[in-house]
Parts: C-alpha cells; structure tokens; sequence
C-alpha cells in the first residue's frame, strides 16, 4: 500500500459516516483552495503562529498535535463549515478531525522531509483520489 492509500484510508477512518471519495477530495480541495495552494497553507499556519506545528508535520521527526481550535483559527470558519458541508457534519466536528488527519496527511506527502515544488504535492494527491473515484 502507497504513501496516499495510507493517507485515504486514515481520513476516511476518522470521517465516520462519509463516503471515501467525499473526505479524499474534500480534504484535498480545502488544501487546494487556500490561496496559493500548499504554500499558502503554510504561510497561513505561520501567520498564527503555528509554523513550527506545521513543520513538523513535513519534517521526518515527530509530529506536534494540534488543536480544533488552532485548526478553526488557521482555516477560519467559512472554510472549515465548507468542508462540513460537504462531509455532513457539524463544523466542530470538521475541525477536529481536521486537526487529526491534517498531520498524518501532510507528513505522508511528504515523507522526505521537504515539500514538493511546483504543486507537485496537491497533483499527486489528487491524481489518486480522481482515480480512486
């Protein structure tokens, strides 16, 4: 099993009640939504004042939690009730398993320690889930 098999089957599991296709791409298009993609993310987390949160979740060491909360901060609330939307559930439902998936998903794409350039990242991943659908 791939790096992004691994990542869907985990998002699925903490998604309970959505179908696999539903939490891959929405995962993926919230990502790809932010402006500036990936890096945009980033520079979000940064902003916040969880930089250091978010890379270490790219690095090869351990990787720090996050809260709902922080999540809620970071993606603010249009986005994450857009995403809780799309899954059928609550937005404090989204945000926490936002905050347990988005770890495990950003450290699976990226397992290298650094992140791909030129949208390399959000192509892989959503190549798969197009072909998984």
């Amino acid at each position: 099993m791939g790096f992004l098999d691994e990542m869907a089957s985990q998002a699925v599991g903490h998604f309970a009640g959505a179908s696999d296709n539903a939490v891959a791409r929405g995962l993926m298009e919230l990502i790809q939504n932010q402006p500036g993609g990936v890096s945009g993310l980033i520079q979000c987390f940064h902003e916040k004042g969880l930089g250091g949160v978010f890379e270490s979740w790219v690095s090869t060491g351990q990787n720090l939690p996050i809260s709902a909360d922080q999540i809620q901060g970071v993606l603010g609330n249009e986005q994450v009730q857009q995403l809780a939307a799309k899954l059928g559930v609550s937005p404090e439902q989204a945000s926490s398993k936002i905050a347990e998936v988005l770890p495990g998903m950003v450290d699976k794409l990226t397992p290298d320690g650094k992140i791909p350039e030129g949208g390399e990242l959000l192509q892989k991943a959503m190549a798969f889930f197009k072909a998984a659908s």
